[in-house]
């Protein structure tokens, strides 16, 4: 039934148009009359009542039962059914993996977070990669022929319409999104992990109704993505968001990118590590102070955000610092943009009001006041799962929506 499905998403005839059309609309409105999802579509009643009944005989569409109403014969509703297809998301951080899988209707069945993986940009770990995937797939094998798509997030620069990373296991000429498909087994789509991020807190999470959205990533890294009338914004090759390479500082420090002077330098995650540790070996006291000068094993930045949530001074001091920081750049993107909506996501994010704060009184001193006075400030809601759940969102919305 699912390859049916596969085989026919990519044939642009007009009854599958359709058919992706209702579905796309049941993604997003959960259920529906027929002749309410025939008026919202522009469509004839018959026409959607002739798609619909084949949706429901395929098994993707199932009626919810009827419709509460005060008056006249309760007409029946229609949504998704949630066991019939599923989408793997799979979010690439620093030093682990997070892995899920959810169903039709965009409820998550399983995450595993925190699956221990550091990769490098090798042969060696994109076999590690697919291993760890291939593993979690198979652990639902009651469902693995239901599974339409793997979407996996990749930091940097990344084409999702063409598959290619150009950041990240660019060995072949040929896409990295087809050559993961071939050793996992199951279609994949890529994506940059903080436009994933974004558009999980558009569908699941931080984002009530807003349109016109900024999303900050700020974990090892610092990226940004663009919502714009409710839509992901891409850029031309696909590699809008690249906040953290403005050049910015006058500083001798080497950014990932080569260049030096770069906002992720001293506003990131790599930014708040390399700090601490200077300080403390400069003799600045902290709770992980004994860590960093024995070097027997290396701190993570989840523990220096513990660290931070279990009131250490010096690493709020620092993360006070960053918000500030980040806050006086962040301005320029509202002035520039002017949303409704700034969500501050990643790992940093953790520490709440530590990082939230600065930025927000940051932004009060270097925005202009007519153009950010509208413009909402707040964390992400779906926290660490923002990436993993974005990712399983955003493969499903691909098929349907793209």
């Amino acid at each position: 039934m699912v390859q049916r499905l596969i085989e026919g998403l990519g044939s642009g005839t007009k009854n599958m148009l359709t058919q992706k059309r209702i579905i796309t609309y049941l993604m997003h409105n959960h259920s529906s009359t027929i002749p309410d999802l025939a008026k919202d579509i522009d469509l004839s009643i018959p026409t959607v009542t002739k798609f619909v009944m084949e949706l429901v005989e395929e098994g993707y569409i199932m009626n919810y039962g009827k419709q509460e109403t005060s008056e006249g014969r309760p007409p029946n509703l229609y949504g998704l059914n949630p066991d019939s297809a599923y989408m793997v998301g799979v979010d690439i951080k620093a030093s682990c993996l997070n892995i899920g899988l959810m169903n039709f209707t965009g409820d998550m069945v399983d995450v595993q977070m925190g699956v221990e993986c550091r990769l490098y940009n090798t042969l060696e770990s994109l076999e590690e990669l697919t291993l760890h995937i291939r593993n979690f797939i198979d652990k639902h094998k009651t469902v693995k022929e239901k599974i339409l798509q793997v979407g996996v997030n990749i930091s940097g620069r990344v084409n999702p319409e063409e598959g290619y990373s150009f950041s990240m296991f660019n060995f072949e000429e040929r896409p990295l999104a087809e050559i993961l498909g071939e050793k996992i087994g199951i279609p994949v789509s890529i994506d940059n992990d903080t436009r994933a991020m974004a558009y999980g807190e558009l569908l699941k999470g931080a984002v009530k109704g807003e349109k016109d959205i900024v999303f900050i990533n700020i974990s090892w890294g610092l990226g940004s993505a663009f919502i714009i009338d409710g839509k992901i914004y891409t850029g031309r090759s696909g590699f809008s968001g690249e906040f953290g390479h403005f050049s910015v500082f006058d500083n001798e420090i080497i950014c990932r990118c080569g260049k030096k002077g770069c906002l992720e330098t001293e506003v990131s995650g790599s930014a708040l590590h390399r700090i601490l540790c200077e300080k403390v070996k400069n003799g600045q006291s902290s709770i992980l102070s004994k860590r960093i000068l024995t070097g027997e094993t290396s701190v993570t930045l989840e523990e220096i955000v513990d660290a931070t949530n279990k009131e250490d001074i010096l690493c709020i001091e620092l993360v006070e610092e960053i918000g500030r920081k980040l806050g006086r750049y962040l301005a320029g993107l509202i002035n520039l943009f002017n949303p409704e909506l700034v969500v501050i996501g990643g790992t940093l994010a953790l520490t709440e009001d530590y990082i939230l704060q600065p930025i927000k009184t940051a932004i009060r001193k270097y925005s202009l006041n007519l153009v950010s006075k509208d413009s909402a400030v707040v964390l992400s809601k779906l926290q660490a799962k923002a990436g993993v759940i974005g990712a399983c969102l955003l493969s499903r919305s691909k098929l349907f929506e793209w």
